[in-house]
């Protein structure tokens, strides 16, 4: 199990991806934006998006989960 964390401090701008969807290493996965910019999240592992835990709107600090990963 993989746990996808954010960069860095921000607001969620979009979630790229969905529950039960298979990602690619590197796949950006969720659009965070901070101080007026907008930083992509890539994944560190190719498999099954199991959870969810950024919706769009959330404040997240840096090393908060926001997705979980099945490899494989």
């Amino acid at each position: 199990m993989a746990k996808i964390m954010a960069t860095m401090a921000g607001t969620v701008l979009q979630v790229l991806v969905s529950e039960g969807e298979q990602i690619a290493a590197d796949q950006d996965v969720v659009i965070l934006e901070s101080m007026k910019m907008e930083v992509p999240v890539a994944s560190e592992a190719a498999g099954k998006v199991t959870v969810v835990h950024a919706n769009p709107g959330d404040f997240v600090n840096e090393g908060d989960t926001l997705l979980e990963v099945e490899e494989g």
